[in-house]
């Protein structure tokens, strides 16, 4: 089976994550592909291959060499994002892509432009899976595990590329935040490992964000408007004078890099009670903790105006992996050279958001981020070159070959 036809495959089952089922996994659907993806394991023959009730499935590929080599790992997660539908998608292959706009649905007049999204004019030429339009694609992270099998069974046929014993390991509800929680790090039993979940070519990621959620809750009180005067408190209107102080410009959408934000992400409110949450990030530790306190700060000055209205639950989702990383650096150098030699320009960015590798290099393996090639993730306008996927996969194999060397 080649790459395409991996990937091709692995994108007709439905594994969208959904974090209110409070399940490991999330979805029926990710037990079903994971265990498609364990008759394959065994087909191919690889060895210590094991899939437990939480969906994690683990193998392995011996050594064939005799040195003392670090045992390596490659992760990739089985789920889809819950943003939208990963159901019945309908990909599409482009040939020599020319530039143009592409017409994903000619009946919901759904279009890829490079107008809205010029990174395709980096592809033109090449060869792209793109939607139909009404999914997402999924190549976040079918992607990874698509070159990653795709690697091991380039390994098993090629023996005189020497390399040590290589884990390979495929996560569920990496989207939910949990993808990590249930991960066996000693079972897997590697020195160090890399998740392929990164987005464009060349991308090589050892740095994510520092990540808190924090809800407030204000509470008011309804009073009939006709005679509410000095009565009625709107939690509605104290909940939008919260919002207000916070930094406007410090919201996603004003961002970039290094620079962290504050983002509501949901809102629910009458005038009785309204509830915000809200996500934290930053990349700079000091300036995380300094976020979490103004946000402190906030809800004892609303408390001071309307006493004892609002309360806070805030809590800590992960932390910057390079903490992790930089003992380790020559896990990082493995990878550069790996991407040169693949005819790939190491692209070493910020991750602005979270990886299972952050959470598994807390956990005490090591776990940079490397590309799979796909863009615009998370909705109908996801699509992967081609080549990009064979370069993550040619990257894999120079990894693997490199650390026997």
């Amino acid at each position: 089976m080649t790459l395409v036809e991996r990937f091709l495959d692995y994108i007709s089952y439905d594994t969208q994550s959904d974090e209110e089922t409070n399940m490991t996994p999330s979805t029926p659907g990710q037990m079903v592909f994971v265990k498609h993806l364990r008759d394959e394991l065994e087909k191919m023959g690889l060895e210590d291959i094991s899939l437990d009730d939480n969906g994690y499935l683990m193998a392995s590929l011996p050594a064939n060499t005799d040195k003392e080599v670090p045992v390596i790992g490659f992760i990739a997660h089985v789920d889809t994002a819950p943003e939208m539908s990963g159901k019945h998608v309908r990909p599409r292959i482009v040939k020599e892509y020319d530039g143009n706009d592409i017409i994903l649905n000619k009946e919901q007049e759904i279009v890829l432009s490079p107008t809205d999204f010029p990174e395709l004019l980096d592809y033109v030429g090449q060869e792209l899976i793109v939607t139909d339009g009404t999914t997402l694609l999924g190549a976040d992270d079918k992607a990874g595990i698509a070159e990653i099998v795709t690697a091991m069974a380039y390994l098993q046929a090629h023996p005189e590329i020497k390399h040590g014993k290589i884990r390979i390991a495929f996560n569920p509800d990496e989207e939910i935040g949990k993808g990590a929680h249930k991960f066996d790090v000693e079972r897997f039993g590697c020195d160090f490992a890399y998740t392929m979940d990164g987005g464009e070519i060349g991308e090589l990621e050892y740095e994510n964000f520092n990540a808190a959620f924090a809800k407030v809750t204000i509470k008011g009180r309804n009073v009939h408007p006709g005679s509410a005067k000095h009565k009625m408190v709107n939690s509605i209107r104290v909940a939008a004078n919260f919002i207000e102080m916070l930094p406007r410009w410090e919201t996603p959408e004003h961002t970039e890099g290094y620079e962290g934000f504050y983002h509501l992400v949901g809102i629910q409110g009458s005038v009785e009670q309204t509830v915000l949450t809200y996500i934290i990030r930053d990349h700079d530790r000091e300036r995380f903790e300094s976020r979490k306190r103004e946000i402190e700060h906030l809800v004892r000055k609303t408390n001071t105006e309307y006493p004892g209205s609002t309360s806070l639950e805030m809590g800590d989702q992960y932390y910057n992996m390079r903490e992790k990383i930089e003992p380790v650096m020559h896990i990082i150098r493995y990878a550069e050279e790996a991407m040169r030699e693949a005819g790939v320009q190491p692209k070493v960015v910020p991750i602005r958001g979270g990886t299972d590798g952050a959470q598994l290099s807390f956990k005490g393996l090591p776990c940079p981020n490397i590309f799979a090639g796909g863009l615009n993730f998370h909705g109908r306008y996801e699509f992967v070159p081609v080549p990009s996927m064979e370069k993550a996969t040619e990257v894999i194999v120079n990894i693997c070959r490199l650390v026997a060397q």
